[in-house]
């Protein structure tokens, strides 16, 4: 089971990706695995094969922008080559030395995939086509790229009136499963509406609201 949380209960505790990308409880019984939704979409794919690899190996752990760990390089490895085969980076040749022009070429090889840029570049680096200097480099100016477009949406959404509701946002960053499984446990009375709020991030109030928004009558 996986969930998207990225805060403490609202954007004021918002936690920052260099903190965590994502963590994993390799459990027997109950495996779990959270994405910070804070991260861009793109990399939600990524992250969860990488916690997935830790679920293979039987290791809990906490994984955040560093990958100088042994096991956390060992899982960024094996989540890229399933996102981008080695043959497919190894046929990737940019044609220039020129900072602005390689970062186009990754961008238009990586939206052709339907990958991140990030992904293409550190495969790049792995590969030893370009340095770790150059990766840090393009990695700087990807999460600048990232943060500044995702203030320019959020300006955006101030003039923009409507859209769905914190409910139905909220059900789709937990996932049905969970949220499912949390009901029943909690109409059964093994959960107080307490508890289940602070398993969903709601307000105890709001608790049966999230269960009802969505729900086919």
């Amino acid at each position: 089971m996986y969930l998207l949380a990225g805060n403490l209960g609202s954007h004021h505790s918002n936690i920052d990706t260099a903190i965590f990308r994502g963590f994993v409880l390799a459990d027997e019984i109950a495996p779990f695995i959270v994405i910070n939704d804070q991260d861009a979409r793109p990399a939600w794919s990524f992250t969860l094969l990488h916690e997935i690899v830790h679920l293979w190996l039987g290791q809990t752990g906490v994984s955040g922008s560093s990958s100088e760990n042994i096991i956390e390089r060992f899982c960024n490895d094996v989540a890229s080559e399933i996102l981008l085969p080695s043959e497919e980076i190894h046929g990737f040749k940019p044609d220039t030395t020129d900072f602005y022009s390689l970062i186009q070429e990754i961008t238009s090889f990586a939206d052709t995939r339907n990958i991140s840029s990030s992904l293409v570049s550190y495969r790049m680096l792995r590969q030893g086509s370009i340095d770790r200097d150059l990766w840090l480099n393009l990695s700087r100016f990807y999460k600048k790229q990232w943060i500044d477009s995702k203030n320019k949406q959020k300006d955006l959404n101030k003039d923009r009136a409507g859209g769905p509701s914190y409910f139905v946002v909220r059900r789709s960053k937990l996932g049905n499963a969970l949220i499912k499984f949390t009901e029943r446990m909690t109409n059964s009375g093994a959960l107080t509406t307490t508890k289940a709020g602070l398993l969903l991030g709601v307000r105890p109030l709001k608790v049966h609201k999230l269960f009802e928004t969505g729900r086919v009558i």
